[in-house]
């Protein structure tokens, strides 16, 4: 009997050793539709043997210096080399080109491999492209102009008086309404620009964004304006800024393993700490 049934058993742990072999060889820690393996530099990139990053021109501090992302100089730039590497692509095989912020979430096939450019994960954007984990937590932040009575506020007590504004549909107006709630209808506007020509005409004391908006603005576009003050993370998840990739994309997974590695690591709060140290050095607004 046992001498019968021994060609089948053979036969089974001939399927098995078959099965087994090919479970060996899938390509693992696969993301989006098509399996793609993340053995280091031999990813499914636009370019073989090269990883395209997008971002948008100009490039600001402190994401970017000197409007050159490829010196590795500022936190976004630091960020993306740092996932590069992980990637296992030094800094010679990385590409950057230039991509508008608004057209690196819009529908479409994306000429990247991932952009990273303060782009906030959501679920809208979710709808056209894929996401990485996050990689740096967003707050919001009220800039005023320097001087002024809301440019003194020491805690939300002091805000709700002011006449506060902020673009329409943003997280931003969602803390000016359901934490600052101000005694004031607030002034809300359709883009950021109007926002800020408001505030440098007297029309609104102060204007809410998120932080890194804040430092470009006072640096750069309403130089006699300063960052008042910040709030802490609010709401579940808290807001993230991630990695874009096509919505296609066959290492979205690969890619978000690397961001969650320098989490881990403590690589993300090394290049915090040392390119966005304004950014610990704003007071948070209580």
């Amino acid at each position: 009997m046992r001498l019968a049934n021994r060609p089948l058993r053979l036969a089974a742990c001939a399927t098995v050793a078959l099965l087994t072999a090919a479970v060996g060889c899938a390509p693992q820690d696969a993301a989006g539709p098509g399996k793609q393996s993340c053995a280091r530099g031999q990813l499914a990139t636009v370019a073989r043997g090269t990883l395209t990053v997008g971002t948008d021109k100009p490039a600001y501090a402190p994401w970017f210096h000197d409007d050159d992302p490829a010196n590795g100089k500022g936190f976004e730039s630091a960020v993306a080399y740092a996932v590069a590497r992980q990637l296992g692509y030094d800094k010679g095989a990385v590409h950057w080109q230039t991509v508008p912020f608004n057209n690196a979430f819009a529908p479409g096939a994306k000429r990247f491999d991932f952009d990273i450019n303060q782009i906030s994960i959501s679920a809208a954007r979710k709808r056209a492209v894929a996401f990485s984990s996050g990689y740096y937590g967003v707050r919001q932040a009220v800039i005023a102009l320097k001087g002024s009575k809301a440019a003194r506020a020491k805690s939300i007590a002091d805000l709700r008086r002011v006449k506060l504004g902020a673009q329409v549909g943003s997280t931003s107006l969602d803390v000016l309404q359901d934490t600052v709630r101000p005694t004031q209808q607030p002034a809300v506007f359709q883009k950021n620009d109007l926002a800020k020509s408001a505030l440098r005409n007297g029309q609104v004391d102060a204007i809410l964004t998120d932080l890194p908006t804040a430092f470009y603005i006072t640096s750069a576009e309403v130089k006699d304006a300063e960052v008042v003050g910040q709030f802490a993370a609010t709401g579940a998840p808290d807001e993230q800024f991630g990695l874009v990739l096509d919505k296609e994309s066959r290492i979205t997974g690969c890619v978000t393993a690397a961001v969650d590695t320098l989490r881990k690591n403590g690589t993300l709060a090394r290049l915090e700490k040392k390119w966005l140290a304004d950014a610990v050095s704003v007071p948070v607004l209580k």
